[in-house]
């Protein structure tokens, strides 16, 4: 595979895990707009456990479905391809997960802000 095509199954991957997380969000309950609802829900139900333990356990079963393939065992329930999908939308949300706790979506919200101003001043 060349680098064009590869870039081309990157593009495609990351679309069609976009439209897996939307679809996802959209099948557990909840009133809010959290993407961590679902994860801090069971964590509650686990006596406080941290939602990313929640989170790594689900995402684990996706990995072990991945080793399975890799290891010669074609006949699953789900395809190689939607557990890799799977996997890297948990990834997404692992790293979103850190992010808010390190405060970098914050940090990113008053750089977006500074680029705002500066880009209506030059208008």
């Amino acid at each position: 595979m060349d680098q064009e095509q590869m870039a081309v199954v990157m593009d495609t991957v990351f679309n069609e895990c976009r439209e897996l997380r939307k679809a996802g969000q959209a099948e557990y309950p909840g009133e809010g707009n959290d993407a961590f609802e679902n994860f801090q829900r069971v964590a509650r139900d686990l006596d406080d456990v941290d939602q990313k333990k929640v989170l790594w356990v689900f995402a684990m079963k996706h990995r072990d479905g991945i080793a399975r393939f890799l290891n010669g065992h074609t006949s699953q329930r789900e395809d190689v391809a939607g557990r890799i999908n799977d996997l890297i939308v948990y990834l997404c949300l692992l790293r979103g997960m850190i992010d808010q706790e390190t405060g970098l979506n914050e940090a990113m919200d008053v750089l977006d802000e500074r680029a705002q101003r500066v880009l209506e001043r030059r208008e």
